[in-house]
């Protein structure tokens, strides 16, 4: 089951991030705990690892929060050496949009090939400029 994050004015989606599977969001995080975190889960970000993916939304409240901490990942991710990818759609994406990875921040993407932490950053920003929730689909 694919995770979709999204926000929706409405009826209307003003924007959205297909992250890919579960799996691979957890892989994300995982890398977050183990590299940056000694891991110990939650202890620097926990707004990002210590939310269910399966809990409903990110208030915008909580949004201001996490922008924080998605760009110090960000920062720390581009200092760290790649990992391989953990998934075949993610090999074959890095083929089709030329994704070599020279960090661990290379490493993560969405299913467009955007770098993942870019449009989590996105989503954030816009949240809390609407003030409206990021839904998990």
């Amino acid at each position: 089951m694919g995770l979709y994050l999204a926000i929706f004015d409405g009826e209307d989606e003003l924007d959205g991030v297909e992250v890919g599977m579960y799996g691979d969001f957890g892989v994300f995080r995982d890398a977050v705990v183990n590299h940056l975190e000694n891991g110990v889960a939650g202890s620097r970000f926990p707004v990002l690892i210590l939310h269910s993916d399966c809990d409903g939304q990110w208030s915008s409240r909580e949004a201001a929060a996490l922008e924080k901490e998605l760009e110090e990942i960000g920062a720390r991710f581009r200092e760290l050496p790649p990992i391989p990818f953990n998934a075949e759609w993610q090999q074959q994406i890095a083929e089709t949009v030329g994704i070599r990875p020279r960090n661990l921040y290379d490493c993560f993407f969405d299913v467009d090939g955007e770098p993942l932490l870019e449009r989590l950053i996105g989503l954030v920003q816009l949240s809390q400029a609407r003030n409206l929730p990021i839904l998990f689909q």
